[in-house]
This record gives C-alpha cells, structure tokens and sequence, in this order.
C-alpha cells in the first residue's frame, strides 16, 4: 500500500472513533524524500476515550504491534490531559529528535 493511502486509511480509522484530538505524522514521511518508507504517528485521544468503545474497525490502531503488523505503520497514543502542556511539548520534541541528535520534521493533519 502507498504511504499516502496508508496515512489517509490511518487517519480515517483514527476518525472513527470520534475522540481524536490530534494527527501527528513524524518520520521518513515528513521528509525531504519523495517516497516515504513508512508511516510514524502520534494519535492524541480525548480525555475520555474508551478503548472498548472504539469501533471495532479502529482497535487495531491502538496497539503498537498490531499496527506494524497490520498496516506497516508505528502508531503510539496518548489521551488528552495525561500530561500537562509543557510535558506534551517535552513528549512531542521526543518524537522530532533522532538518533543522532538532530530534529526531524513533524506534521499535523486537521480535518
């Protein structure tokens, strides 16, 4: 599957459940490269999100193996609220910072 219907299947099944907050794509897809590899997301939740109440079609979103697995994506979630401001920023520059030190790009995709 094509990185780009990979991230607009992804981001669809995310929709679904009616509780995502934030979109966040990082990696080789947020690159300088014309074909991404693979796809990396950071899924913010609602603060209410249940996970048992997620559609049925979406579950496989929130568990990181499975993810790889299924759609060759690295997915990682988080709920709104579970951290404060400054530790979400903190969270998310985690997510920009390669390996070697350097900052990598990182993008959000709205409705």
């Amino acid at each position: 599957m094509n990185a780009y219907v990979k991230l607009r299947h992804l981001h669809e099944l995310a929709e679904r459940t009616g509780q995502l907050e934030r979109f966040l794509v990082f990696g080789s897809f947020v690159s300088a490269g014309a074909d991404p590899r693979d796809v990396d997301i950071v899924l913010v939740m609602a603060a209410n999100f249940r996970l048992e109440e997620a559609p049925r079609e979406s579950l496989t979103l929130f568990s990181h193996p499975d993810a790889e697995a299924r759609f060759g994506a690295s997915v990682f979630w988080i709920r709104q609220g579970m951290l404060q401001e400054s530790q979400m920023q903190e969270f998310l520059e985690t997510w920009q910072t390669k390996r070697d030190g350097t900052r990598r790009g990182l993008l959000e995709v709205r409705p």
